[in-house]
């Protein structure tokens, strides 16, 4: 969870109460399933509102979750993965209380878009909203206001989404606490990713990490494949580690089937030297792969031109040591984009 540097460094959510509705009454019993309703007023609806899917599933007392997908819209294994959890769970399957948005920034996810193309914002990075901003901002405003304050743990699925892949790998917010770190640690261990990487902050404040831990529930975030599109084996990973972390929290019954998930690895990426960027145009050709293991001075690839194709092309080092967790998708890359990132050493 993100420390209390993350809260003195929020940008403060605007004065009002959120414009969102949705007829969900988040302390009735039983499953219920509909739309949060975003006003969205156009030239074809001048009252209309965007249908934001929105499911509550609630027995009894126990640990109230929240799960989310499509923060990012083009990361599709979280918004399958709740999915699925939605069409097969029932009230008496769950103890406590399960609140599920799938496609959470929805005009994004229904675009297949990272971004919302409603005002080109990223839910992730413009938290706590406001009530009388833009649609993600709106959204971002509820999201922390109304819906993190009624839950104890806020879990979010992610993927490298089109741009990039990651190998399965849980987010974890960097604290003195060496006590937070452990707990992240063992949530991290019970989701089954391979990799456990300790973040610095949590973008300024504005992430989900960071929206739940100013409410005071503890979170994690998970990054399982990418490349815009999914595989069986990051639906299969996905859906068992929401599986493991409901069951170990006692919000699913244990069967005792699942096998006993294998010890992460941790690592960090507190440093700018753990992520390597394109400082020219080109065609990014690499020169390792995910999961390799590098030294700093280590070669990460070519930027080739092949509009002048007689100039060399420009050569990519690496700055840290570390484990390749995740890398660039798309061969045309721009000055300032992402190529990889790495998990560097780390005493947790």
């Amino acid at each position: 969870m993100s420390g209390t540097g993350d809260r003195a460094a929020a940008p403060a959510a605007g004065d009002g109460e959120t414009r969102l509705s949705t007829r969900i009454d988040f302390d009735a019993e039983g499953k219920h399933c509909d739309y949060l309703r975003l006003p969205y007023s156009v030239n074809r609806s001048a009252y209309g509102w965007l249908p934001v899917p929105l499911v509550s599933i609630r027995n009894g007392g126990g640990p109230r979750v929240l799960l989310m997908g499509g923060v990012h819209g083009d990361e599709f294994e979280g918004q399958l993965t709740l999915t699925r959890l939605i069409q097969t769970l029932a009230p008496e399957d769950v103890s406590g209380q399960l609140i599920i948005l799938p496609m959470a920034n929805y005009p994004a996810a229904k675009a297949g878009a990272r971004v919302s193309p409603l005002d080109d914002a990223n839910l992730n990075r413009v938290f706590p909203g406001r009530p009388d901003g833009t649609p993600t901002f709106q959204l971002a405003h509820y999201v922390e206001t109304v819906l993190m304050p009624r839950v104890d743990y806020v879990f979010d699925l992610h993927s490298g989404g089109s741009s990039l892949h990651y190998l399965p790998t849980a987010i974890l917010q960097w604290s003195e606490d060496a006590a937070e770190r452990r707990r992240q640690i063992e949530l991290a261990r019970v989701f089954g990713t391979a990799f456990a990487c300790f973040f610095q902050g949590a973008h300024g404040g504005a992430s989900s990490s960071a929206a739940a831990a100013r409410q005071e529930a503890q979170a994690l975030v998970f990054e399982i494949g990418g490349s815009g599109t999914v595989t069986p084996e990051s639906l299969r990973t996905c859906a068992r580690g929401v599986g493991n972390l409901l069951r170990h929290l006692g919000v699913l019954r244990d069967d005792g089937t699942a096998p006993p998930p294998a010890e992460p690895r941790v690592v960090a990426a507190l440093a700018p030297e753990s992520f390597v960027f394109a400082l020219e145009d080109g065609v990014f050709a690499p020169a390792v792969d995910l999961g390799a293991e590098v030294r700093a001075g280590d070669l990460a690839g070519h930027l080739h031109r092949p509009e002048t194709p007689w100039a060399d092309p420009e050569e990519v080092r690496f700055e840290a040591e570390g484990a390749v967790l995740c890398k660039r998708v798309p061969g045309r890359a721009e000055r300032g984009d992402c190529l990889f990132h790495l998990g560097c050493p780390v005493e947790a």
